[in-house]
């Protein structure tokens, strides 16, 4: 096993362990720390979180792939995910996904070979007002259009923080 928490994640690991009556509860901040910490979660990670808990490596994995957002393969830098619900679907999410295939040359569910950049498709990011929208890591992406697309891309390409 490779894995451990870094210092940090190890202070807020022991810290949480004392806020939470049965360890169970810790298994979403703790996939969280994992993810933070190494861009996603191996089986490594998985096990090693699993003895910390006291639970077997498939409850952690049944939790871990449950959730869209935990990242169970390594991802780009940039993990965008393309929004596919109803009302972003209706405002253009599909040309939006098109356009941001085209321009970084790999399909939805695919990775850069520089990973910097990965496409992701999920079913709902909850911002059906301000359709369509992609998230780019932590970051929300509202009312797109074409332009504002081609703006983000290159800006990222560039390392900018999207606006």
């Amino acid at each position: 096993m490779n894995f451990e928490f870094n210092e940090e994640n190890e202070k807020k690991f022991n810290n949480l362990l004392k806020r939470y009556p049965n360890k169970n509860s810790l298994t979403l901040p703790a996939l969280w720390m994992i993810q933070y910490q190494e861009g996603w979660i191996s089986q490594d990670a998985m096990q090693y979180l699993a003895k910390r808990l006291e639970l077997s490596p498939m409850d952690i994995y049944s939790i871990a792939s449950f959730y869209t957002m935990f990242h169970l393969e390594p991802v780009g830098k940039y993990n965008i995910q393309i929004c596919k619900t109803l009302s972003c679907m209706l405002r253009g999410s599909e040309n939006i996904k098109h356009i941001i295939e085209n321009k970084l040359g790999i399909k939805a569910g695919e990775t850069t070979k520089d990973m910097k950049f990965t496409i992701t498709e999920v079913e709902c990011l909850g911002s059906c007002g301000t359709a369509p929208c992609i998230c780019i890591n932590d970051d929300y992406v509202q009312n797109l259009d074409e332009q504002k697309v081609h703006e983000i891309l290159d800006n990222l390409t560039h390392e900018e923080t999207p606006k």
